[in-house]
């Protein structure tokens, strides 16, 4: 078959499966979007290209599948860039299609050019220029492959203009000669050493993280804490990845963890850590962290093991095909007593907060917990609305919890629920937002009333940029500068105007019936909640301390 680059790209894509791409045309992707005019995909043109880049994230994290975004060149991919370091920080497959002048202007400081291949090397699995329009093909499956193998992340292709035009004899490839071929059997030796640690254990600790959920090990995972009667605390990301209202949970670890499961970690003589990176947010301390642990690390990235902590026993592979193998050779360790301690830490300090007529945020989120029978898909910003969302909402299955961990963008939640949505149109989606962060992307609201997409916004407003405050009254006597934000709009006339519905809550007997009335309507929905300004997230691990020391509330 002869046709354009353009038409090549598009034939490749519809190969790989894509169902839905986000993004904005430009003039040099204007090739592109002229044979997108024909395609079977579903197209969603976004407010921004930052948007379009959250939403392929969202729709990727939440269905497994990979997420596609286009901008044209110039500013259009230097949009994109923060929302290609947030899927590379969190490992969401993605990848980012981007226009670029010709061939022949590059490097000649052309209108709306942009190196985007040298401006996104650092936070790309893998990025091409295309220089020739015949290896469009085998380029594009290569994309697609190293985005979603191994530990997934975004790949980007930059697309020079008369690439997109010049005529080729397409021709799709069969196979791949890559050198990259990630491990996914663990070494049966070392799953040996490590099934003798964990029978020998008194007081050992799985650890999981993101890799679980990413790999589809969750229900591994389940096996193994009831074979070897282990508790269970999960990262960030690791949320969904064990359910929360089991008894072995320990919930989330770390600076806003609970007190048993920091506890827990530093009185461990054993930590399995699945799937998790031992990140600063969790680990506090580096050189405080479980001291009396042996510890084995199982991920498929060897450049995360032994990155942060030493590990004992390192196990390269995915997390499904090793934990198969470990279930099989594993056997119990008595951990009666350890479980008796663990189960009394959590009755001495369960997660809770001041229970009043007042409007606070940990109900909101326990509302909507209780409302969606914790099934429904929770985005969320970042800062206290994150950390209350991670806490207060009882996570049962896996991809249900999206957010920005690693980086911690301001601005995701929002975008990346549209895309989890339409990836996942059967499921309750909602956005835990703070006031300051659904403004920095609150124009993907014309994009969720455009194509009729009715996810649920439940904004957290304390008229402050929450969590920035709450570190100036613990660590900067009370300094708020710069973190007052009385100057907000009108929440609920804005989601008017862009034709959404909008609600104002400032009581707490209208909390529920606000969130009954938005879950039941057809049309997204902000509900401007009027919390309590001074509101902390709690506990706290203060930055430089080890998990032990732990200050604040009444966790």
């Amino acid at each position: 078959m002869k046709m354009t680059g353009a038409k090549a790209i598009v034939e490749s894509l519809k190969r790989e499966g894509v169902d839905t791409i986000f993004g904005i045309p430009g003039g040099q992707v204007l090739p592109l979007f002229d044979a997108l005019y024909d395609a079977p995909f579903r197209f969603i043109l976004t407010g921004h290209e930052q948007g379009a880049a959250h939403m392929a994230d969202g729709y990727a994290r939440a269905t497994g599948k990979v997420g596609v975004c286009i901008a044209t060149s110039g500013p259009g991919a230097t949009n994109l860039v923060t929302g290609i370091a947030t899927a590379y920080m969190d490992s969401a497959p993605m990848v980012a299609l981007t226009g670029q002048v010709t061939r022949k202007m590059i490097g000649n400081d052309a209108f709306q050019e942009a190196p985007i291949t040298e401006i996104t090397k650092a936070i790309t699995k893998h990025n091409f220029l295309v220089q020739d329009a015949r290896e469009l093909p085998e380029i594009i499956k290569s994309a697609f492959y190293i985005a979603s193998s191994g530990r997934p992340g975004p790949v980007l292709i930059d697309l020079p203009k008369d690439v997109q035009t010049e005529e080729i004899e397409f021709k799709y490839p069969e196979k791949l000669n890559l050198n990259y071929k990630p491990v996914l059997k663990g070494h049966i030796g070392q799953i040996k050493k490590a099934c003798e640690l964990i029978h020998t254990a008194k007081r050992p600790v799985l650890y999981i993280g993101g890799g679980v959920i990413i790999s589809g090990a969750s229900e591994l995972v389940y096996k193994l804490a009831e074979k070897i009667k282990t508790p269970v605390t999960m990262t960030l990301l690791g949320l969904g990845g064990f359910p929360s209202s089991h008894p072995l949970s320990l919930d989330m670890l770390g600076m806003h963890g609970t007190r048993y499961a920091n506890y827990a970690v530093m009185e461990a003589d054993l930590i399995i850590a699945i799937g998790a990176r031992f990140d600063d947010r969790v680990t506090g301390k580096i050189d405080s962290f479980a001291p009396h642990a042996k510890v084995i690390h199982i991920d498929i990235d060897p450049t995360s093991i032994s990155k942060s902590i030493d590990v004992d026993v390192p196990i390269v592979g995915d997390a499904k095909e090793v934990l198969k193998d470990l279930i099989a050779n594993v056997k119990a360790p008595d951990t009666a007593d350890w479980l008796k301690k663990i189960n009394g830490w959590k009755k001495k300090y369960p997660l809770t907060y001041t229970k009043d007529n007042k409007l606070r945020p940990q109900y909101v989120i326990e509302e909507i917990c209780d409302l969606t029978k914790n099934k429904a898909i929770i985005t969320t910003e970042v800062g206290q609305n994150q950390m209350w969302a991670a806490q207060f909402y009882k996570y049962s299955l896996p991809r249900t919890f999206l957010s920005s961990g690693g980086l911690g963008t301001m601005g995701y939640g929002f975008p990346a629920a549209i895309g989890a949505k339409m990836g996942c149109p059967d499921k309750i989606v909602f956005d835990i937002a703070g006031d300051g962060s659904i403004q920095m992307n609150i124009q993907e609201l014309i994009t969720a009333v455009a194509y009729k997409v009715p996810v649920k916004v439940a904004i957290l407003n304390n008229c402050y940029l929450g969590m920035v405050r709450q570190w100036q009254e613990l660590f900067y006597k009370r300094r708020y500068s710069a973190s007052d934000l009385k100057r907000n709009p009108d929440f609920v006339k804005i989601a008017e105007a862009y034709g959404a519905l909008g609600i104002r809550v400032d009581k707490k007997k209208d909390v529920r019936s606000a969130l009954q009335k938005a879950i039941k309507s057809p049309l997204p929905v902000f509900i401007d909640f009027v919390i309590e300004r001074e509101e902390n997230v709690s506990p706290i691990v203060p930055p430089g301390e080890a998990l032990d020391q732990m200050i604040g509330g009444m966790a």
